[in-house]
């Protein structure tokens, strides 16, 4: 096709990124409708981004034939809800991160769209950033020769959404977001590793989330402040790499370092970006110009824009122009590490992977507008 033909659910402060996004793609999209709860949300983003309609229930917006790809940007829970009512529509989805409010319900997001035959993609930044295409050409070189460890690092010194002043309460508040930093930051950086070690299977998983740090009395009360603000794990893949993660919205410390993959022929550090190597007997610390890199990806490989943030790709992607990095799949792995280190600091021990499917927790019945049951999509309330 030669426009991909697009609508979006859910109108609040992440989708304005992503209508920007749109909008800086010119004639390869066509932004055929909004939907928002809030009627003048939507109006509002219709006039502002060239919407042609404009709908409140999603359930009729999906009616529609001219949509090829559903955009879902609502709140956490309400992502395997709306992701499925589009997939089963016919519709290919983008989706914001994490994946859904439980692993759970991340694979019925996923086995819904394999059932489908339709795509599904989730949005994944980190991944696309320029040292992590530096990291995997590197990689795939074979330059850090058989990779064994890894870490995930994201730090805020004191950036919890809405108690500390950024954001709206519904990031901190369980029944809407599902958890706190390991699912609103940490997805970033989890997946972004994950990807660096080509996604492998997770074997245990050891972790804690913890709320300790003080915050304002009112906001917190007035937010419903009930999910973590640090969160650490341990995970054992299946095929013997170690990968060690810590994820804090709020921390009494400068710096943690920087995420990083180890081999047994170098390594590479993220942020700032170092490869480490020794040859000839001689240890080098090297650095790299990262702006030619990225100049040559764009102008000597031809790549353009094909890799210019997730949600670009995967436009490319359906437009037929680049094969598509795995995201949903990075997502769902994402999220079922989160999920064991969650488990885990509930049990106060080790999970296996069995355990964590097995636990199999959900928070698709918990969204304000619509639910899921045995796939048939009703108003809350109805019986």
């Amino acid at each position: 096709m030669d426009k991909l033909r697009v609508a979006v659910i859910g109108c609040g402060q992440i989708a304005q990124t992503h209508f920007h996004n749109y909008a800086s793609m010119g004639n390869d999209i066509e932004l055929i409708a909004v939907c928002d709860i809030n009627e003048q949300k939507a109006n509002d983003a219709a006039q502002r981004f060239g919407a042609k309609h404009v709908y409140t229930d999603a359930r009729e917006m999906l009616k529609r034939d001219d949509i090829d790809s559903v955009d879902v940007c609502v709140h956490n829970n309400k992502h395997a809800a709306l992701t499925i009512m589009a997939l089963e529509a016919g519709k290919n989805v983008y989706c914001e991160k994490p994946m859904a409010g439980t692993y759970a319900d991340a694979v019925k997001m996923y086995e819904t769209a394999k059932k489908c035959g339709k795509k599904l993609a989730i949005q994944l930044n980190e991944i696309f950033s320029t040292e992590a295409r530096i990291a995997k050409k590197l990689i795939d070189a074979g330059e850090l020769g058989n990779l064994y460890h890894a870490r995930s690092v994201g730090l805020r010194r004191r950036g919890r959404p809405y108690v500390d002043g950024y954001g709206n309460p519904a990031f901190v508040n369980s029944k809407i977001c599902s958890q706190g930093a390991l699912f609103d930051m940490g997805v970033y950086h989890i997946s972004q590793i994950l990807y660096l070690l080509g996604n492998p299977e997770v074997a245990s998983v050891s972790g804690s989330i913890v709320q300790k740090m003080p915050m304002d009395g009112k906001r917190k009360a007035d937010s419903g402040f009930d999910v973590e603000e640090f969160g650490t794990g341990y995970v054992r893949m299946k095929n013997g790499v170690i990968m060690d993660i810590i994820e804090a919205w709020s921390l009494q410390a400068g710096s943690l370092g920087s995420s990083m993959v180890q081999g047994d022929a170098g390594g590479i550090q993220l942020s700032p970006f170092n490869f480490s190597k020794t040859i000839a007997d001689m240890d080098f610390d090297c650095s790299i110009n990262k702006d030619g890199a990225q100049f040559r990806f764009s102008t000597v490989n031809g790549e353009g824009d094909l890799y210019q943030g997730p949600q670009r790709h995967y436009i490319c992607h359906q437009l037929g122009r680049v094969d598509l990095i795995p995201l949903a799949e990075i997502a769902l792995n994402t999220m079922f590490i989160s999920e064991g280190i969650v488990l885990s600091s509930k049990l106060g021990r080790e999970v296996t992977a069995e355990e964590i499917i097995a636990d199999g927790r959900t928070r698709m019945f918990k969204g304000d507008e619509i639910f899921i049951n045995d796939n048939d999509f009703l108003p809350i309330g109805k019986k």
